[in-house]
């Protein structure tokens, strides 16, 4: 099926149109100019090698090269290639807490936004890894399947938010188990990153992150937040407790430091910096990397053939001039010979 890719170049034909009728102004523009220094039946005694019929023909082309270019600008397409990658890479399952805690606004410009935003760094630089994404509070609910598809990844993303989860709390056992069961079977380096503050933490995690060790699944806690802590915003203010107080959300760092330890992983913090993120990057790095074959299927693409007409048309109308060429008259080349 032909189709374009980008059809909102296809607008720029409409400047086509315009290229014709302001060549076409400007012809009348010069012909009045031309009458005040001769007669229309002297004119062509002036400029006796002028070629109307040649200045048209090579305007022409210039038009209709324009018009490939905006074609291929759209990048028209018809059919189907199969397209074969070995790239090397690891399995990855991000874990994020969705939790009421997460809007706290200790880190820049809340938890769960800069949650969000380090997981879609880390994926933009993972091409050739396998991503699988879940979210957690109280229970903890699969939100993609371990997959390639960068882009459905990033969409999913994008959608995460506290309203996802009803039951509050942290339950990183919850997490945890959820994330195991997102591994393939392939021998393969896999990288469980948990993220969260660890706040009102409902116990078990120690336990299930000596399971994801045995398992040979590398753990990364990832706290986010300050020990100092930050209010709970609200619709009409700050979270408060039961005797109206606002309620102060604290980064439970020791706790996130058991759990990696107990796993055989690593804690990092989560600041306002990249710093979390590029030891994340260089940690998935040192796991053993594993040579997987994508197929994919991608438009063929036909935006080729526009640039060479483009280029043939520009190619042409350099070719012709204006008036004729005195070698070529001397010559007797492109010249009517007089009986």
């Amino acid at each position: 099926m032909f189709r374009f890719a980008d059809p909102q170049y296809l607008y720029l034909l409409l400047l086509l149109p315009l290229m014709v009728g302001a060549a076409y102004a400007y012809g009348i523009f010069m012909r009045r100019m031309s009458r005040r220094l001769a007669d229309d039946a002297l004119l062509p005694t002036l400029s006796p090698r002028r070629s109307k019929a040649r200045r048209r023909l090579k305007f022409g082309l210039v038009v209709a090269a324009a018009g490939a270019i905006i074609l291929m600008l759209a990048r028209p397409q018809y059919g189907e290639n199969t397209v074969r990658e070995g790239k090397g890479g690891i399995e990855a399952a991000f874990m994020l807490d969705v939790s009421n805690s997460m809007l706290a606004r200790d880190a820049s410009p809340s938890r769960l936004e800069r949650a969000r935003l380090l997981i879609s760094n880390m994926i933009d630089r993972m091409p050739a890894d396998k991503i699988a994404l879940g979210v957690f509070a109280g229970e903890a609910y699969p939100q993609l399947p371990l997959t390639s598809d960068h882009g459905a990844a990033r969409m999913q993303i994008s959608s995460v938010s506290t309203s996802m989860v009803t039951l509050q709390g942290t339950n990183l056992a919850a997490a945890i188990q959820l994330g195991l069961g997102s591994f393939s079977d392939r021998e393969v380096g896999k990288a469980l990153v948990v993220i969260t503050d660890g706040e009102d933490h409902l116990g078990g995690a120690e336990e299930a992150a000596k399971t994801a060790k045995q398992r040979g699944v590398t753990l990364f806690v990832l706290g986010i937040g300050t020990p100092e802590g930050a209010t709970i915003p609200q619709g009409e203010g700050p979270l408060t407790d039961a005797e109206g107080q606002p309620v102060l959300s604290k980064l439970n760092e020791d706790m996130c430091r058991r759990v990696a330890e107990a796993g055989g992983g690593r804690y990092l913090r989560v600041d306002n910096s990249n710093r979390a993120q590029e030891a994340l990057l260089e940690a998935f790095r040192q796991l053993p990397q594993a040579e997987q074959e994508f197929q994919h299927t991608e438009a063929g693409e036909q935006y080729q053939a526009f640039g060479i007409i483009a280029l043939l048309f520009l190619t042409f109308a350099m070719l012709i001039f204006e008036g004729k060429i005195p070698f070529y008259t001397r010559m007797g080349l492109f010249t009517k010979k007089k009986k």
